[in-house]
């Protein structure tokens, strides 16, 4: 690793370390690792862009806010992997200054993005089951969250640009974040720490207290309903959307929690692989939960049988893939 000197008066570009007691010999395993990990969230989560292009039976509210958390999970994944695959693959760490703390700006985007998306999900029940007629501006909330999330990444940009950098470059994370990234900065960090951090309380706990807040009704509504059928139905489909949240938000909940319990100790190899868990372990989960959980997508698999009716062959094809993918799944769960 590059060893820098104290008197160096600006960083013109950083070191992303990595795991810091990850030894020489294992780097190109974490790089096939990490490669396996991208290529797979990849792919999965753009068939189900390319099925909802494709399915006018899927082109829904609900389905338009899968569609966005999938884009934005590939959004994330390519902003974050590519450069930590090369760190391990060819030991290439070494970031630009700008590309940096654009990358610091995407992380955090995709992040606050994923949060108001889960957000507009929980809306989008509490609607359907206790306002079935109102659910007209879900489509044009979910494209106001593509928007809206730059807000608070956008503030710590304009924080960190006022600051000087001129001490270490040295990363101890896997990408560029605000909190490596004030770490490094000179001078008096405290109030730029505690503007980093209350953003990314407002971010992640605000839209989570709106998300328990509207399941409570959910679980409320759903218990009055006299049809059974209808309330197992309405439960599967809350169960599996609560599943995407909570891989996302417990993790997070545990990781910013720690610094606040003496007795519970995190070395950098652990706080790092925590990150990497609730950041890069939805976006790949989130396509098998979705093929093995929803409905219409499930029956698409019996739609195959159509191409003696003279279906497109491109719609053929796409199903096909649907069907392996949806196999692989369920003997991944098994």
């Amino acid at each position: 690793l590059p060893i820098l000197d104290e008197n160096y008066t600006h960083v013109s570009e950083f070191f992303i370390v990595g795991f810091p007691s990850l030894q020489l010999e294992y780097f190109q395993v974490a790089a096939w690792f990490f490669f396996i990990l991208y290529v797979t969230t990849l792919v999965g989560n753009m068939i189900l862009v390319v099925m909802f292009a494709l399915e006018h039976n899927l082109q829904k509210p609900m389905y338009i806010i899968m569609v966005s958390l999938a884009l934005s999970d590939i959004g994330f994944s390519t902003v974050a992997l590519p450069k930590l695959i090369a760190r391990y693959w060819w030991n290439d760490g070494s970031i630009g200054f700008y590309t940096c703390h654009f990358q610091r700006h995407m992380i955090h985007y995709f992040g606050s993005l994923n949060s108001l998306i889960l957000l507009t999900m929980a809306v989008d029940r509490y609607l359907a089951i206790c306002f079935p007629l109102r659910l007209e501006n879900i489509s044009l909330l979910t494209v106001l969250c593509w928007a809206v999330a730059h807000i608070f990444p956008g503030i710590t940009s304009i924080s960190l640009s006022q600051m000087p950098f001129c001490g270490s470059n040295q990363i101890i994370n896997a990408f560029c974040d605000s909190s490596s990234l004030v770490s490094l900065a000179c001078g008096e960090t405290r109030d730029l720490y505690n503007t980093t951090f209350s953003a990314a309380m407002v971010v992640l706990y605000v839209p989570l207290g709106f998300i328990v807040f509207s399941y409570i009704f959910i679980v409320i509504s759903v218990s009055r309903m006299v049809n059974g059928q209808g309330r197992k139905k309405t439960f599967s489909t809350c169960a599996t959307q609560g599943f995407i949240i909570a891989i996302y938000y417990v993790p997070r909940f545990f990781v910013y929690s720690a610094p606040y319990f003496p007795n519970l100790k995190m070395t950098p190899d652990n706080r790092i692989a925590m990150t990497l868990f609730y950041s890069l372990f939805p976006p790949l989960i989130n396509p098998f939960v979705y093929c093995l959980r929803t409905k219409e997508i499930k029956e698409i698999n019996c739609v195959i049988k159509s191409l003696q009716e003279g279906v497109d062959i491109n719609s053929y094809i796409l199903k096909i893939y649907v069907q392996i993918f949806c196999n692989i799944s369920i003997l991944c769960l098994i």
